[in-house]
C-alpha cells in the first residue's frame, strides 16, 4: 500500500476547525525551505511556541507542530521569507477557510498597518501566494499563467473553479449528479462528486451499496443510501474527531493469526490496544512506518493495523508526517530528514515519484475536464433535438411574463399543464425567480435556460461554456508537458549520475540483453498520454493504428475529425458496432493512399467484430464490411433520418465473411508501461504478459477484476500493476458483454 503525501478535500475539513482553535497566536517569523515547505514560528500565550507547517511540494499538508519536529532554520532566507517577515513579524493569526471543497486554504492574519492571506494550493503541483488586503497578489512561489487563472505578482489573486460540494448539496442535488455520471457508483463518488477514490469506497461501504454498481442499475435507494452515510459522514467531522494512523498489517506475524483478520475481536478498545503494542513494539522504523492518517476511523481499513491519536488530528497529522519523513530517508540510505545518503548522491527516485504523481494528477484534471465539457455539449444538442419543445416552453414562460404573470402563477400553470399530460410541462423541472432561469430535464438531463434567450442561443451558451472548459483543458495539457520536460530531464540526471558513479557497471547493464520484467522487483512507471487514448484503439502488427468509438458521440467524432483520404472505415454488418478507422497517417502528417495488407486488414476487422453486439450477443464469429472514407455521409435519403453516430455508406464494399471474434489484454514495459488491449495477433509480440478472452459469462467489471489479479501473481513488481494495470483500466480493453480467459 502506497503512503499518503498529500491532504484529501476531507481531511482539510477535518483540519480547518482545529486549527482555528489557534486563532490570535502571534507570528514571530517566516522560513521558507526546498521542496517548497513554508514555516511560520508562532507563540501563543496558553500553549508557548507553536510552529504552523505548510507544504505544497512533494507532501502537501498544513498542520502545528511541536518545535521539536521542525528543521533547522536556513542559511539564508530567500526572498519569498524575506517579504513574509516584513508582513507578519508580529502579526495576529485571524483564522483559517477550506475553498470550497477544493485542496486550497486561505490563512488570514490581521496587523495593525496591514493584512495579509496566504493562501496554499494543496494540488497539482502546488503554490503558496500572499496577498494584501484587496487580494492582490503581492508574491507567490510559482507564477501561474493559464487561460483560466492567473497567479502572478501585481494580479488580483484567481482561485480556481469552484467542484462540486457535496457537503452542501441537497438530497436532490446529490442524487441529481450521481445519475448524471456513466460510470459506476464509487468512480461517480471520487470523480464526479470529488470524493476521491479512498473516502468514495468508504461511503459505499458505509451505505451498503456495491461499489461496481452501474449508475444506470442504481435506484433512488442508493443514492439515498450514499447521501444518508455522507450526512453522516458530515456530522462526524463536525463532531469530536477519532484521528487515526494506520499500518499495513503484518504478514509474519507469529501469533498465527494471519488468517483471521481481526473480526472476532471482542471490542473495540482490544483492537486498539493489540493495535497499539504492535505499533510500539516494532523496531524498524522504515518497516513500521504508517501508510495512512485519517480524521475518523474507515472501515476501510478494518483489516489494517491502527493506532488512536487522542491530541487531535493536528498531532496525528505531524506524527504521521514526521513518521514518513524519517521513514523514507532511511529507506533511501539518507540521515534524518535530509536528500540523500552519505555519499552525496541526490535523491532521484525521490524527484521522479514526484514528477510521475503531479503527472497523475494532472492526467485526472483533464479527464474532468473532457467530461465537463462533454456534458456541456451534450445539453447544448439536446436542446436542438427537442427544438420545438424547448421553444415552446420559453415561449410559454416569455409570453406569460410580458403578461405580467408572477412567477408563482407561471409555476402552478406549468403544474397545471402536468398534470394534465402535456409535454412541455412534464419537462419542467423548477424555476427560479431570483436568477430568472428554468430548469428543463430532457432525455433524463436536466438543463438550466434562461428565459429571456431563444433555443438558439442558450445552446450557445452552453457551447461557449463548454468551449471555456476546453481552455481549461488546453491548459492543464500545456501544464502536463512541462511535467513531464521535468520527469525526463530528472531521470536523465539520475542516468548521468549513475554513469559517472560506475561506468562499468552501466556497461555491464547494456550487455546483459533483455529484462526479465516479469522479475523485476521494482519497474518504473513510463507512460505519455496520447490523443487517441479516449477512443478504443491498438496498433496493429505492422504499426498501423486502429480506433474504435465507444459511443456515439465518438463515433461522430472519429468520422468528422479524425478520418482522412487513405484511411479505411469499417463495421459490422449488424447493427450495434462502433465505428472503426484503420488510420493509413499520423495527424501531423499528410494524407496518403496505402496499400494496407491482409494481415493488418484482418485485425482491423477482428478489432471492429469484437468489439460489437456479436461479442455481446455471445457469438464468436461477424460479418465486416470496409469502404473508403468518401464513401460515408451523414447525408440520408430524402425522407430518410440518420440517427447520432449512424452514417450512410454509398458504394461498392469490401466484406470480410465469418471474421472470428477475438481479444487479449496485456501489459507492456517497455518502451512505455502501459495496458494494451486488442485482437490477439497484434497485442501478444507488444507486451510483456498477455490474456485471451472470448465470450463468456462474467461481467465486464468482473472479468477486468481477474484479470487484474491474474497480472498480480505473474509479476514480482504488485505494486507496478497496481499503478498501470488497475481493474478499471483494464475495463477500457475489454469487449462490451461477458467475457472468459481462452484456457491454454
Amino acid at each position: 500500500m502506497d503512503r499518503k503525501h498529500e491532504l484529501t478535500s476531507v481531511d482539510l475539513t477535518a483540519l480547518v476547525g482545529e486549527l482555528n482553535g489557534f486563532v490570535g497566536a502571534k507570528v514571530d517569523k517566516a522560513y521558507l525551505y526546498p521542496g517548497k515547505l513554508l514555516r511560520l514560528k508562532c507563540r501563543d500565550f496558553d500553549r508557548g511556541r507553536l510552529e504552523l507547517l505548510i507544504e505544497v511540494g512533494e507532501d502537501k499538508r498544513a498542520h502545528i507542530s511541536p518545535p521539536e519536529h521542525v528543521p533547522d532554520a536556513p542559511e539564508r532566507p530567500p526572498d519569498f521569507a524575506k517579504m513574509l517577515r516584513n508582513r507578519l513579524s508580529g502579526a495576529d493569526f485571524a483564522g483559517v477557510s477550506q475553498q470550497g471543497f477544493d485542496r486550497v486554504l486561505t490563512f488570514s492574519f490581521e496587523r495593525d498597518d496591514e493584512n495579509t492571506e496566504i493562501v496554499a494550493e494543496l494540488f497539482g503541483q502546488g503554490n503558496i501566494a500572499a496577498l494584501d488586503e484587496t487580494g492582490t497578489v503581492v508574491d507567490c512561489l510559482d507564477t501561474v499563467r493559464l487561460q483560466s487563472r492567473t497567479v502572478a505578482p501585481g494580479a488580483v489573486y484567481e482561485y480556481p473553479d469552484a467542484r462540486f460540494h457535496p457537503f452542501e448539496a441537497s438530497a436532490e442535488d446529490f442524487a441529481a449528479r450521481m445519475a448524471d455520471s456513466d460510470t459506476d457508483l464509487v468512480r461517480t463518488l471520487a470523480t464526479q462528486l470529488n470524493f476521491g477514490g479512498l473516502y468514495a469506497e468508504e461511503l459505499c461501504t458505509r451505505a451498503g451499496v456495491e461499489k461496481t454498481l452501474d449508475i444506470e442499475a442504481a435506484g433512488e435507494e442508493d443514492f439515498d443510501a450514499l447521501y444518508r452515510a455522507t450526512d453522516r459522514l458530515v456530522d462526524a467531522l463536525e463532531g469530536s474527531l477519532e484521528p487515526r494512523l494506520y499500518y499495513e498489517r503484518d504478514t509474519d506475524d507469529s501469533d498465527g493469526d494471519d488468517e483471521d483478520d481481526g473480526t472476532d475481536r471482542a471490542s473495540e478498545a482490544d483492537a486498539d490496544a493489540e493495535t497499539d503494542e504492535s505499533a510500539d513494539d516494532n523496531g524498524e522504523e522504515g518497516r513500521d512506518a504508517p501508510v495512512d492518517v485519517t480524521p475518523l476511523p474507515l472501515e476501510e481499513y478494518d483489516e489494517l493495523r491502527s493506532k488512536p491519536i487522542e491530541d487531535g488530528f493536528n498531532a496525528a497529522l505531524d506524527a504521521y508526517f514526521t513518521a514518513i519523513e524519517g521513514a523514507e530517508a532511511a529507506e533511501s540510505g539518507g540521515e534524518g530528514g535530509g536528500s540523500g545518503g552519505s555519499s552525496g548522491r541526490p535523491d532521484f527516485e525521490s524527484e521522479i515519484e514526484k514528477q510521475k504523481r503531479i503527472i497523475a494528477q494532472q492526467e485526472g484534471a483533464i479527464e474532468d475536464f473532457e467530461q465537463q465539457a462533454q456534458a456541456e455539449r451534450e445539453k447544448a444538442e439536446s436542446l436542438y433535438s427537442h427544438y420545438d419543445l424547448v421553444d415552446d416552453i420559453l415561449s410559454t414562460v416569455g409570453a406569460a411574463r410580458e403578461a405580467d404573470f408572477g412567477w408563482e402563477e407561471i409555476e402552478a400553470r406549468f403544474a397545471e399543464g402536468e398534470e394534465k399530460g402535456i409535454p412541455a410541462a412534464e419537462s419542467v423541472h423548477d424555476l427560479d425567480p431570483a436568477t430568472g432561469t428554468i430548469t428543463i430535464e430532457l432525455d433524463g438531463e436536466r438543463i438550466d435556460l434562461e428565459t429571456g434567450m431563444g433555443v438558439e442561443r442558450n445552446a450557445d451558451r452552453l457551447y461557449t461554456e463548454a468551449k471555456r472548459i476546453g481552455e481549461k483543458k488546453q491548459g492543464a495539457q500545456e501544464a502536463i508537458e512541462n511535467t513531464r520536460e521535468n520527469l525526463t530531464e530528472a531521470k536523465q540526471r539520475r542516468g548521468e549520475w549513475e554513469a559517472e558513479d560506475d561506468p562499468e557497471e552501466g556497461r555491464a547493464e547494456e550487455e546483459e540483453g533483455e529484462t526479465d520484467w516479469l522479475a523485476e522487483p521494482s519497474i518504473p512507471v513510463r507512460m505519455n498520454e496520447q490523443w487517441y487514448e479516449r477512443f478504443r484503439w491498438f496498433r496493429t502488427s505492422e504499426g498501423f493504428l486502429v480506433l474504435g468509438g465507444r459511443n456515439a458521440d465518438q463515433n461522430e467524432d472519429l468520422v468528422k475529425k479524425y478520418m482522412d483520404r487513405g484511411d479505411r472505415f469499417l463495421h459490422t454488418q449488424i447493427e450495434g458496432g462502433p465505428v472503426t478507422v484503420l488510420k493509413a497517417t499520423g495527424p501531423s502528417e499528410p494524407a496518403r493512399e496505402i496499400d494496407f495488407s491482409a494481415a493488418t486488414l484482418a485485425e482491423a476487422a477482428q478489432f471492429a467484430v469484437s468489439y460489437s453486439t456479436v461479442w455481446k450477443n455471445g457469438r464468436y464469429a461477424g460479418d465486416v464490411y470496409m469502404v473508403d472514407p468518401d464513401q460515408v455521409s451523414k447525408t440520408p435519403e430524402s425522407g430518410e433520418y440518420v440517427e447520432k453516430g449512424a452514417f450512410v455508406i454509398r458504394g461498392d464494399r469490401t466484406y470480410f465473411d465469418d471474421t472470428p471474434v477475438g481479444a487479449a489484454v496485456g501489459i507492456s514495459c517497455e518502451p512505455e508501461t502501459r495496458v494494451l488491449g486488442g485482437p490477439p495477433a497484434a497485442i501478444e509480440p507488444r507486451v510483456e504478459t498477455s490474456i485471451a478472452l472470448e465470450p463468456g459469462r462474467y461481467a465486464q467489471n468482473d472479468a477486468a477484476k481477474t484479470l487484474y489479479r491474474e497480472f498480480r501473481e505473474r509479476f514480482r513488481d504488485t505494486s507496478f500493476v497496481r499503478k498501470i494495470a488497475s481493474p478499471d483500466k483494464i475495463a477500457e480493453f475489454l469487449p462490451a458483454g461477458g467475457s472468459r480467459i481462452v484456457e491454454d
